[in-house]
């Protein structure tokens, strides 16, 4: 990157401290941030930020103040179409692991206690047949679908848009129009959809209460869609079998009666953790970065349009 333009490079991977940033953006054009770097709006408003493009690395831009940035005449752009594949897989990958208790049988044979097969010991739940829904059925609820088929899972989802039926034929899958009507009838739930204004706990304690008591919740989204505390309330009395998570309410900040359940596999937000993503992810930046340079659109802008 810096064998193409003028660059400040930081040499670790914390976040960036609001000091950090408010300086960054007096000194540079372009600015590149990630997931955990918060650009405000009281950040952008500085009388003298000279920020010109924010070229987001990350499909996800929930981090950025996008309305300021729009009235400040800055261009946002991320790196969509990586990541779908990647995170998919790390779905698939909790979906057949939550299920089937491998959790708690690596928590058993690391504790020293386990003494051996027995015929009713860590008993799970039989994949095929399940009923899989899929909250938003984008580019990554398209390809969970695609190979949630594949395990014998029967596909339901719930999208803004119903798919064309080719699509539906393709996926075999089954569009409910109203959420709360597939939540009554599924046994999986997976979501899939950004973390926007309407989204904030659209899986809410009413809502995680139309699930079966036999029901899983899998997300590897974002975790605001999702009330944590409700849902950790409702696996600690039993009313849910179990949940994977990937992403959490409040970042790194987890509820630690959550984090003490064995029925609930907790991962640090490394669905698109892949050295192929992350390389692709940074090609992008740059290609964004560089035709913004040479006068043009990025062509990851996002547009108003899109949130």
């Amino acid at each position: 990157m810096s064998e193409l333009f003028d660059v400040d490079l930081r040499d670790n991977l914390d976040q960036m401290s609001h000091e950090d940033l408010s300086s960054a953006v007096t000194k540079a054009d372009i600015l590149v941030p990630s997931l955990g770097d918060k650009v405000s709006g009281h950040l952008l408003s500085q009388p003298n930020s000279k920020i010109k493009l924010i070229a987001n690395y990350g499909a996800g831009f929930d981090h950025i103040d996008i309305k300021t940035a729009f009235e400040k005449g800055i261009i946002v752009s991320n790196t969509p179409n990586v990541l779908s594949n990647d995170t998919a897989d790390m779905t698939l990958a909790l979906i057949l692991s939550v299920p089937r208790k491998i959790y708690e049988g690596s928590l058993l044979l690391r504790s020293g206690e386990w003494n051996g097969w027995a015929p009713t010991a860590l008993l799970g739940n039989r994949i095929e047949g399940k009923k899989l829904g899929i909250l938003g059925m984008g580019r990554i609820g398209q390809a969970v679908a695609e190979r949630a088929v594949g395990f014998g899972l029967e596909i339901h989802y719930h999208n803004r848009n119903q798919l064309h039926k080719e699509n539906e034929t393709r996926l075999k899958s089954k569009y409910w129009r109203n959420l709360d009507e597939m939540l009554r009838k599924i046994d999986i739930l997976t979501i899939h959809v950004p973390h926007t204004p309407s989204t904030f706990h659209l899986i809410n304690e009413r809502r995680l209460q139309l699930l079966s008591k036999n029901a899983y919740i899998i997300n590897t989204a974002r975790g605001e869609i999702i009330d944590e505390n409700a849902l950790t309330r409702m696996l600690r009395s039993n009313r849910l079998a179990g949940a994977g998570l990937d992403v959490y309410e409040n970042s790194k900040n987890i509820n630690p009666r959550l984090r003490s359940l064995s029925n609930v596999l907790l991962l640090p937000h490394m669905g698109s953790a892949t050295q192929e993503s992350r390389l692709e992810m940074g090609e992008k930046v740059i290609l964004n970065i560089k035709t913004f340079q040479d006068g043009h659109p990025p062509p990851d802008q996002i547009l108003p349009n899109m949130l």
